[in-house]
């Protein structure tokens, strides 16, 4: 562990070297990401931090650094064992004192970490909401040092978040509790509205927000309407055999059919569901972790914060409820930086599934909000422009570009000049005095005589009935391409009403030509290989799997999974470069000074061809 810094630095604390060292020796990065030096530099100075940042963006270091070099001990809550567990022993395995704290310890094991904690051996400490904020715990805390609070998944405590947890919700009585102590709170997964809610539940109103960006460019979307789905998702793996992936599925009655068929039909697959015994769904996500299966088919149950760096696809067999959810689903998967694939199998009847869950809620308020997140995940489906520029625009971030790694530009509909259509559209949102949904708009560009209409006097507007001649359908693909361009924005909040944005103005003043995909009836398969991305190595294929095997079998040697021991990118660069001696492997990234000395005599082997 490196010398620490004093509690009292002040903000803004500049990285001195011995934090480039704690990331080179302890987890053997030689750079840090973009976000991470700011976001540490201001833990350790004491300021509190709200932190958004991609799965796969290295969020876990922007605690994890600060608390080795703050005195005390970092506390990390965090909603899943199993995702405890898998930090755990990552950690453990750099050489850093961690441990957690949750009910599935034993009594013995559980008085060994309180000993640990009070004695002033450990680095991080791992908790659920539940155990942190219960009186004795918290109690127990007020005589420990404290590096600072980590709050994982923090899209947990709002109730417009995807996954609302109610336990999160006692978080927020941490800032007031101990307010000398720095409070970070992260999630890959907020829309702004969800941020907002996040930040003043925790009372995190003075931090610093950080915005990392939502773009995962390793990963390639694609849509395909469902037609035969069993044998479209055979297709999809038949091309995949070495690769580990999850299938997710609405019911628990489909996941475990899929799990049937697919073993059945030679695929090493298990079901996992809320319905099954902890014992069995332990059993899956132990060997999905070890790589000693294939492909898990599961409900939305499984995977939040999953820590299995090397999925390589994620395939979605039904169309899920909101864009969050698809976003951190698909966001499981090429979280080491190398190609990944998102396959979405959109049908229109899983839409009526999805509304009919969704209106026997029995909240009002909560089955608008949830409507409204049904209808922009439809839209992303049925996108007829670029799908990560749709994504990432729901976020409220904007690519300048098409992206070139999704089916929509890998083979684009046809486009076509839709200045005329998009001046009628915007016209027609500004006339109704940005007070209403879509569905009204376009009542109103296609002349309805519908008794709201009249009501309101919109038939007396200049845009009434200017959009006869085009469908509801149409003019539905073309308002969702403005929202999806930035020309327009819907507000959740407040009915989902349609609203212009300053994207808008050139429009309507006749500066700026738009153009717009025609739409098409059926969404074609892809065919391309999936983008290396960024700097993509060109390295020995046979060498990397002799690679995995060394690695496979140490971990199940030490029983804990392979990526514990080294990511796949580690072993891509081994393979690209392979280093001869101990120096060249230290330049390795992902080779820190502790795993250097327990695993780097036997890779060298292997890369030297001494072990054949």
């Amino acid at each position: 562990m490196t010398e620490p810094v004093s509690r009292s630095a002040p903000a803004g604390t500049v990285l001195s070297p011995s934090l480039h060292e704690t990331l080179k020796n302890v987890f053997g990065y030689t750079s840090f990401r973009p976000h991470q030096q700011e976001i540490i530099s201001a833990i350790i100075g004491g300021e509190d931090a709200f932190v958004l940042m991609p799965t796969g963006g290295g969020k876990s270091l922007c605690y994890q650094v600060p608390a080795l070099h703050r005195p005390g001990v970092g506390i990390v809550v965090s909603p899943l064992i199993s995702l405890m567990k898998d930090q755990v022993d990552a950690l453990t395995a750099n050489g850093v004192a961690a441990a957690l704290y949750n009910s599935t310890l034993k009594e013995a094991e559980a008085r060994r970490v309180l000993a640990r904690l009070h004695s002033g051996q450990l680095d991080l400490l791992y908790v659920s909401p539940e155990r942190l904020m219960s009186d004795a715990f918290l109690e127990r805390l007020k005589d420990l040092d404290i590096a600072l609070f980590a709050i994982d998944e923090a899209h947990c405590v709002s109730q417009w978040g995807h996954d609302f947890r109610p336990e999160y919700v006692q978080l927020g009585r941490l800032r007031s509790l101990f307010p000398g102590i720095p409070l970070i709170a992260l999630t890959a997964t907020a829309d702004p509205q969800t941020r907002n809610d996040i930040i003043g539940r925790l009372g995190l109103t003075e931090a610093v927000c950080h915005v990392a960006g939502f773009d995962r460019p390793n990963i390639r979307y694609t849509v395909l309407e469902k037609q035969k789905p069993f044998q479209q998702l055979s297709l999809f793996l038949k091309t995949r055999t070495a690769e580990a992936g999850i299938v997710y599925a609405l019911s628990r009655k489909r996941v475990e059919e899929l799990a049937r068929h697919l073993a059945e039909a030679g695929v090493k697959a298990a079901p996992y569901h809320a319905g099954l015994s902890d014992k069995d769904r332990q059993q899956t996500q132990d060997a999905f972790q070890r790589d000693d299966l294939r492909v898990v088919v599961a409900t939305v149950a499984f995977g939040m914060g999953i820590d299995k760096p090397n999925v390589r696809f994620v395939v979605h067999y039904d169309l899920p409820r909101n864009i969050e959810s698809y976003y951190q689903e698909t966001g499981r998967a090429g979280r080491d930086g190398l190609p990944a694939e998102a396959l979405l199998l959109f049908g229109y009847g899983d839409i009526s599934i999805s509304r009919a869950l969704i209106e026997n809620g029995g909240n009002p308020e909560q089955m608008r909000i949830e409507l409204h997140k049904l209808n922009a995940m439809v839209g992303f489906a049925e996108a007829l422009t670029c799908r990560r520029r749709v994504l990432l625009g729901y976020f409220g971030e904007h690519l300048e570009e098409d992206c070139g790694n999704c089916d929509v530009c890998h083979s684009p509909p046809e486009r076509y000049d839709a200045t005329e259509d998009a001046r009628k559209a915007l016209s027609c949102v500004y006339r109704v005095g940005q007070r209403f949904g879509m569905g009204h708009v376009i009542e109103v560009l296609r002349g309805s005589h519908s008794q709201r209409i009249l009501s309101l006097g919109h038939d007396r507007l200049s845009t009434y009935g200017i959009g006869k001649d085009l469908s509801q359908d149409v003019w539905g693909a073309i308002m969702r391409q403005l929202l999806h361009l930035g020309y327009l924005e819907q507000d959740v909040g407040n009915y989902s009403v349609l609203r212009l944005t300053p994207r808008s103005k050139p429009v309507l003043r006749g500066e700026e030509r738009v153009v717009l995909a025609r739409p098409r009836v059926r969404l074609a398969a892809v065919k391309k290989e999936p983008k290396q991305g960024r700097g993509a190595l060109d390295y020995d294929r046979e060498l990397f799997e002799r690679l995995r095997a060394l690695r496979k079998r140490l971990a199940d040697e030490q029983q804990v999974p392979p990526f514990v021991v080294f990511g796949d990118a580690t072993l891509v660069e081994m393979a690209a470069y392979r280093p001869v001696d101990d120096d060249g492997l230290a330049r390795i990234s992902g080779v820190g000074k502790h795993k250097l000395a327990r695993y780097g005599t036997a890779f060298l082997r292997v890369i030297r061809g001494d072990d054949e």
